[in-house]
């Protein structure tokens, strides 16, 4: 797999690290506790133009960056953040995750509560501990708001400026490396150096406020202090080349000495961590970066020191992609009985299952999980998946009920656009199509659906679906507004 390189820019770091949403105002000690300035308006709500202008980065971030699909580890990620977030001063801010097929070490997060990571973040990451830090400082980041922090002080300038880094990060997290500096420098080469006198203060509230998350949550906030010396040992090595994240939240000798300090402070509550599980997810992430040379993944995780069933964990994941199908499900068949509690083996299984194309097997095992897990999205998705080759009412049904509890997922729609037409619901398998291209970023072609699917509606006499496509006609039109005005 080729090495595509996230360059995000150095002097971005107030965005890539930046904006939120949150509901609530802050406890009136996060910055005097810190030492930091009063930035104006720090403790408000964020706007909905934030919220609406994130949401549309990301659709466009959908349309443009190779994004990795894998549904197992999606779904431990989301558990990770849900873990996090009481803890991380966001009040009612509702956050989504998207991964991206880059083994470069990176992650974000931007306005409209987006937690982005790079597969090469496992890669780095040796231990749950390390990999969590850098979660619980993108949600910091995100709790103060600190790109509208930064802007707050060119009020009329706050929401061009907002939408031409946001345009700049899209075009360097896609590939465009410079191109990425030229969209979203403009007319705001002023305000950008402006910024970039906070971001250091920034970075070390973004910081107190990821130890406190951790340790709040279960997790050693000393793995913070682990994280940040390796990233300073890769800079050091790496020299003018270090890696994305390094890049926008650069590991100075006094930020490492204060997060030091203040982790010896901090006690830990109810400790929590799952190396186990996390080094099966270090296991998918090195199979999928390492996709043409499996034995590289194999010994990345044997190097490092990675719990034995990770390590038979990776080797049933490669026999099932050779083929090896019924050594592979055996392998994780057994691990499933040592190791109950975790619900991505048997779903691993259902997955080897379904892409042998052995659909009766996938189904059986993934409704066994469902018994006991009935809201695993992973095996609902396979189970969908596979009931699409048995029977498709069943799989339009069960994506309906999908996609109404996770309305910004793609694949659930795609899924749902297929089983539709395959049972004979032809409008609401034109609008599911509709909706799959909008997350996507490709609205006006959504809006085109749209038209196909109340056409369907008329002939069929389907008033509810008209009323459903009236109202989404509206909402689409409102995001290709937000889209333009990148």
């Amino acid at each position: 797999m080729p090495h595509l390189r996230n360059a995000y820019p150095r002097w971005i770091c107030a965005l890539a690290i930046a904006c939120s949403i949150s509901m609530s105002s802050p406890p009136s000690y996060a910055l005097n506790d810190y030492h930091l300035p009063t930035l104006g308006g720090v403790a408000s709500s964020a706007s909905s133009e934030e919220f609406r202008l994130g949401r549309a980065w990301l659709r466009q971030f959908r349309a443009q960056a190779p994004q990795w699909q894998d549904p197992i580890v999606n779904d431990y990620l989301d558990s990770l953040v849900a873990r996090l977030v009481p803890y991380s001063q966001l009040g009612s801010l509702q956050t989504t995750t998207v991964m991206v097929d880059n083994r470069s070490l990176n992650a974000f997060a931007v306005p409209g509560g987006v937690i982005g990571i790079n597969s090469g973040l496992f890669a780095f990451a040796e231990d749950e501990g390390a990999f969590v830090s850098v979660i619980a400082h993108e949600l910091g980041h995100l709790s103060q708001r600190h790109y509208a922090r930064g802007s707050a002080r060119a009020e009329q300038t706050q929401l061009p400026a907002m939408a031409a880094m946001l345009a700049g990060m899209l075009v360097a997290a896609s590939g465009g490396g410079d191109a990425g500096i030229a969209a979203a420098m403009g007319s705001q080469a002023a305000l950008i150096q402006d910024q970039l006198t906070y971001s250091r203060r920034y970075e070390q509230e973004a910081d107190h406020i990821g130890l406190q998350a951790m340790a709040d949550a279960g997790y050693d906030p000393e793995a913070m202090v682990r994280m940040f010396s390796a990233m300073q040992r890769m800079a050091r090595l790496q020299g003018g080349t270090p890696p994305e994240f390094l890049l926008t939240h650069p590991v100075s000798d006094s930020r490492l000495s204060d997060a030091q300090a203040r982790a010896s402070q901090l006690s830990v509550a109810n400790a929590y961590t799952s190396d186990t599980l996390y080094d099966m997810m270090r296991a998918r992430a090195l199979l999928s970066i390492y996709s043409n040379s499996p034995h590289q993944a194999t010994s990345h995780l044997a190097q490092e020191g990675a719990e034995e069933p990770a390590r038979r964990y990776l080797e049933a994941l490669i026999r099932g992609r050779n083929g090896q199908t019924d050594s592979a499900l055996q392998a994780l068949d057994q691990l499933a009985a040592e190791l109950p509690d975790y619900a991505m083996l048997p779903a691993s299984a259902a997955s080897i299952a379904l892409e042998a194309q052995r659909y009766d097997e996938a189904i059986t095992r993934s409704q066994r999980l469902l018994r006991i897990m009935p809201a695993y999205l992973p095996a609902q998705l396979t189970l969908a998946e596979a009931q699409l080759q048995r029977d498709p009412e069943a799989a339009y049904q069960l994506l309906n009920n999908i996609t109404a509890r996770h309305p910004d997922s793609p694949q659930g729609f795609n899924l749902l656009a297929e089983a539709a037409g395959r049972s004979g619901h032809g409008s609401w398998g034109h609008l599911a199509r509709a909706e799959q291209l909008q997350l996507t970023g490709r609205v006006d072609q959504g809006i085109r659906q749209l038209s196909i699917a109340r056409d369907a509606a008329e002939r069929e006499s389907n008033q509810q679906a008209l009323a459903r496509i009236e109202q989404r006609r509206e909402a689409f039109i409102e995001y290709r507004q937000a889209l333009e005005d990148f």
